[in-house]
């Protein structure tokens, strides 16, 4: 399964909530911090969703 590289690289503070659940469901916490998901439809929708938030590259 292809892997995604997920980088948050803009603040939280001040966005919707949901914005902010969905940063965290992905284990994205504080600026700069990098996860690996799995690339799965589900965590697809959640990069889309704060897209504007995240920097995304394919492993």
């Amino acid at each position: 399964m292809a892997k995604l590289k997920v980088t948050l690289v803009k603040s939280l503070i001040g966005r919707k909530k949901d914005h902010i659940a969905t940063a965290n469901a992905l284990g994205l916490r504080k600026i700069g911090k990098t996860v690996e998901q799995n690339d799965t439809p589900q965590v697809r929708g959640m990069i889309n969703k704060i897209d504007y938030l995240l920097k995304v590259e394919e492993i």
